[in-house]
């Protein structure tokens, strides 16, 4: 070991996967159609999570077999949701407990490991998982739990540098995968349920010396190339007294880049505390005098200098937990609009203009919604008020508000696990699921590095065959084409491909691939744990493949009430399974 937190090389098989060399930010923005690589999360910074593969269709995906399967090892098997990375012929994935691996393409065996030697006391709000890495240049990138961001040698997995996001000992932490835009590495951070203050910041990919940094909460401010820059929002318009301090809105999903506009778009969580109670006086308010600007939100900034270009709040006043982090996807509508979308914790589906964040339109994508009757014009909730959790002030022993059941649960309609575009249907594939919660505030104060809620919950079923649901939605009507009905809810990514495939996998372990006109089930392969991953695709030696790791765990065994009482039988795990479509088979049907 060169270091502490040097690589551990096992084996360094590099000789039967060179390197090429340098990724430029031209192969980032070309992803997409690069028909070997996965440079990005989301195969593409604007997150569709389409491949534009047709050698794998409807026809020939019964014909998809193993070709390897690569095990994380060791008794860390927490929680496996990172999507791997693919380029010249090594595989990069990241795994549990601040974890990366590099896999040789063709065998499956690995080259290189990085563990992260992560201190005592690090407080991850929903399990020990990291959703993967960013990779530019000659480096692979990731960030750990105790709220580092460390740039790896790709060949090697020797450390470059390692610089630090926030105090993990405040409850910051970071699980996201990173994004590149013009040679800096943007992250957000973690930590919601602790008090700490949701931010952007971008980092010289070199040298990993910040740039800029734009915290998200108004009132506070904003950092640019060492000094103060501009205030976020102005300070006290929709928070009261000192509150926006400890505000949260943590960015803890990471973001996506619509070139089109060469605007960062990334999501702002929960206000804090849970108790909205203390932060809009309980009352409903004039105008936006409560709303908590800019948590449970959707942010347009500058990549160049961290500035907010615009912002859309999907539930202003928050009081259920409904994060505003979900992704936010480009995409062009059927007249050429240059449009984005986001599904939201809260149960709506979203379209929004690229060029302002201003509201195109917006439907439920879930069956029952009733802390909102619908959205206004500009795409405001209208609000039930008697469901909201009751104030505890107005309680005789002042310690538990009314308990109300709301719909969604504040694991939400859609949490973090990304939805797919398909440009073969025009459609988006929305892993979904269909639960409640009773919920109820509480009196509540700061302490750093204590959880913040103000609030208790239990989250139940909302129907006895299913709680996940896979929806295939039309952007611009809010139709649902057609829906996939799970047992345990659903908490893997969906990725689509033009031979008309989507793919996703279910807590039960199965990978399964769908029609993505019918929704007919076409294919499955059951990988022995559950799924809560990314998929992706490529080609190699003329032949398609496609990886999916398996590893039960995040947050709903965590934090699921009855829900996860119902899926306590699953298995944990760790493997990355990897299966191809033999040039023999691909023409038969």
């Amino acid at each position: 070991m060169k270091n502490l937190l040097s690589a551990t090389a096992i084996g360094l098989m590099l000789t039967s996967a060179s390197f090429a060399g340098n990724i430029s930010e031209a192969d980032l923005a070309g992803d997409q159609a690069s028909a070997g690589d996965v440079l990005t999360n989301g195969m593409g910074r604007h997150l569709q999570r389409y491949s534009p593969l047709d050698t794998l269709n409807k026809d020939n995906v019964k014909n998809l077999v193993p070709a390897w399967a690569f095990s994380l090892g060791g008794e860390k098997q927490r929680g496996q949701e990172t999507q791997p990375i693919v380029h010249d012929g090594v595989m990069y994935i990241t795994g549990s407990y601040s974890r990366m691996y590099a896999i040789d393409l063709k065998s499956g065996e690995e080259l290189w490991q990085y563990d992260a030697r992560l201190p005592e006391g690090i407080l991850p709000c929903c399990d020990v998982i990291n959703r993967g890495a960013a990779i530019y240049n000659d480096k692979v990138y990731f960030g750990t739990l105790d709220a580092r961001i460390v740039a790896l040698d790709a060949k090697t997995g020797d450390v470059v540098w390692r610089k630090k996001i926030d105090d993990y000992k405040a409850g910051y932490s970071y699980t996201a995968a990173p994004l590149i835009v013009d040679g800096l590495v943007v992250t957000g951070n973690s930590g919601g349920e602790f008090g700490i203050v949701g931010a952007v910041e971008a980092r010289d990919a070199e040298t990993g010396e910040l740039v800029w940094k734009r915290p998200v909460i108004e009132g506070h401010m904003g950092e640019y190339k060492g000094e103060p820059s501009t205030m976020t929002g102005t300070l006290n318009a929709t928070w009261p007294g000192d509150m926006w301090k400890t505000g949260g809105g943590a960015t803890w999903l990471g973001g996506s880049y619509d070139a089109r506009t060469d605007t960062l778009i990334f999501g702002a969580g929960n206000p804090a505390p849970w108790n909205s109670h203390l932060r809009n006086a309980g009352t409903p308010v004039e105008g936006n005098a409560g709303d908590n600007l800019y948590a449970a939100s959707r942010i347009g900034i500058d990549p160049a200098n961290g500035e907010i270009k615009w912002h859309f709040q999907t539930t202003p006043r928050e009081g259920w937990d409904y994060d505003g982090v979900n992704e936010v996807v480009a995409f062009d509508g059927p007249g050429g609009e240059q449009l984005l979308a986001t599904a939201d914790r809260n149960g709506y589906f979203y379209v929004l203009d690229a060029a302002d964040g201003g509201f195109v339109g917006g439907y439920p994508f879930v069956k029952d919604i009733t802390w909102s009757t619908g959205l206004d014009e500009n795409g405001r909730p209208l609000f039930v008020e008697e469901n909201r959790p009751g104030n505890p002030a107005d309680a005789a022993d002042g310690k538990k508000g009314e308990v109300i059941f709301a719909s969604p649960s504040f694991l939400g309609g859609k949490n973090w696990m990304p939805m797919a575009f398909s440009q073969n249907t025009g459609m988006f594939y929305v892993p979904s699921n269909e639960w409640g919660m009773d919920i109820w505030n509480e009196p509540i104060s700061y302490k750093k590095g204590a959880a913040y809620l103000g609030a208790g919950f239990t989250i139940k079923p909302n129907y006895e065959d299913h709680i996940g649901s896979l929806k295939a939605i039309d952007p611009m009507t809010g139709e649902w084409k057609w829906e996939y009905k799970n047992d345990a809810p659903l908490w893997s990514g969906v990725m689509t491909t033009a031979g008309g495939l989507v793919f996703f996998g279910t807590p039960e372990g199965k990978f399964l691939a769908l029609d993505d006109a019918t929704g007919e089930e076409l294919w499955s392969f059951q990988t022995g744990s559950g799924i809560v991953g990314q998929p992706v695709t490529w080609e190699q030696d003329g032949e398609q493949y496609v990886s999916i790791i398996s590893g039960w765990g995040g947050a709903v065994p965590l934090w699921g009430g009855e829900v996860a009482k119902k899926v306590n039988y699953l298995n944990q795990g760790g493997t990355l399974w990897t299966f191809r479509l033999p040039k023999q088979l691909a023409s038969a049907n």
